[in-house]
């Protein structure tokens, strides 16, 4: 019965692109914050002092990891809040320089719809496709670029396909016109290196690095002027009004050490579980892979299967203690296609049934040696009740009988 939880199946999360779990070491460095450590940072008694203190180590780290100033690093709420300040806050302050802004067909949906918005307010914005691999061309940016351009976002990384685009070829194309450049990095900060040379602004999330919910951040360059979203108190050097989330900054802080140190070996272990694990579900009859087969991210596969539909898929796996995704988590309740797989090529059907199965710094090879075991089973089952696989069926029977004749 889906929703009710067996504890006497095995359990294998492998939906780490959605969200990852605390990290031990993380919860251990946030817990004083909530109960002996709790003031607030703007407080100029002793308990605020020691809150200001936490606060500034923590972004003296993160900055040091982006090789960035500390005052270049604003917290936030989450990634969508730091994709929003970043491409809402230029194009507000800069409105005066321009009002066209590029970005790709692929972003996520806040940087999107972030987009659309702009678009109401009098902005125009032009939307770049990628190519069947999720590729965006650097060349595509260039061609666009026009005289009242002032911004452009491209993701570093996709979070359904996995693909990685070439952020610093399309930052040093922005660089040399003059034009800000965004890339929205919550699926590769900490994950893979990021030279932070020709990006202008950054986005980045915690609870993607196994640190917790509730905590972003916006790396924005000295000499990039932003209006702020929330207004208030002046927080963030006025960029970003709220009292700070200390034990959460805290421990995203904790999660950027703890990922630096072991980010190499991390990958390593990754790529040769997702490569595994793609290598045998292609095995399957009329399955594909979704993004490139070499530029993705370690921990990411997505794949497709003809004839299903993701939702049954995922349930299924779920009945079978294996916790996975058809895209991205923040838009799992519509049933519309993902828009990536649309603008890869990918016909609505073919999208209805993807997988994704991003792994994590929990999952071993016996995980992988399980999902191998059960999804050719499961995928076998849901095509015997397919009505697109007995039509699919129909089609081609009659095909052959007038072949006959």
């Amino acid at each position: 019965m889906h929703g009710v939880i067996d504890m006497t199946i095995k359990k294998i999360y492998l939906d780490n692109a959605a969200t990852t779990p605390v990290d031990a070491n993380v919860l251990k460095a946030m817990m004083p914050y909530f109960s002996e450590k709790y003031g607030n940072a703007s407080s100029l008694h002793s308990f605020g002092r020691e809150a200001k203190k936490a606060l500034t180590e923590s972004r003296e780290t993160i900055a040091k990891f982006l090789c960035v100033k500390p005052n270049e690093v604003i917290f936030a709420s989450s990634g969508t809040e730091a994709n929003n300040l970043a491409i809402k806050g230029f194009a507000f302050a800069n409105r005066k320089k321009g009002r066209h802004i590029i970005t790709s067909k692929i972003e996520h949906d806040c940087v999107l719809e972030a987009c659309k918005w702009l678009e109401k307010q009098g902005f125009e914005v032009t939307y770049i496709n990628a190519d069947k691999y999720g590729l965006v061309n650097p060349k595509d940016i260039e061609k666009n670029i026009r005289n009242d351009t002032i911004l452009v976002s491209v993701m570093h990384a996709n979070n359904e396909i996995g693909t990685i685009e070439p952020i610093e070829d399309i930052g040093r194309i922005c660089k040399n016109h003059g034009i800000c450049f965004h890339t929205d990095a919550v699926q590769t900060f900490g994950k893979i290196p990021i030279n932070t040379k020709y990006i202008d602004m950054l986005s980045a999330s915690s609870h993607k690095i196994y640190g917790p919910k509730g905590v972003g951040l916006l790396m924005k360059k000295d000499n990039i002027k932003i209006e702020p979203l929330l207004h208030g108190g002046g927080h963030e050097s006025g960029l970003r009004s709220s009292t700070e989330n200390i034990a959460g900054i805290v421990g995203f802080a904790r999660a950027v050490e703890i990922a630096k140190k072991g980010m190499k070996k991390e990958a390593s272990q990754q790529i040769k579980m997702r490569d595994r694990l793609i290598k045998n579900i292609l095995k399957i009859e009329n399955s594909f892979l979704n993004g490139h087969p070499k530029k993705r991210l370690p921990n990411n596969i997505n794949v497709g299967f003809k004839f299903i539909e993701g939702e049954a898929l995922v349930l299924r796996l779920d009945d079978e203690g294996i916790a996975a995704s058809t895209g991205s988590a923040c838009s799992s309740a519509s049933l519309e296609p993902s828009h990536v797989l649309l603008a890869i090529g990918l016909k609505h059907e073919e999208a209805h049934g993807s997988l994704r199965l991003s792994l994590g710094r929990q999952n071993t090879e016996k995980d992988i040696d399980y999902v191998i075991e059960v999804l050719p089973r499961i995928v076998k089952e849901l095509r015997s009740i397919s009505p697109f696989k007995k039509k699919f069926d129909f089609v081609a029977t009659r095909g052959f009988e007038h072949e006959k004749h």
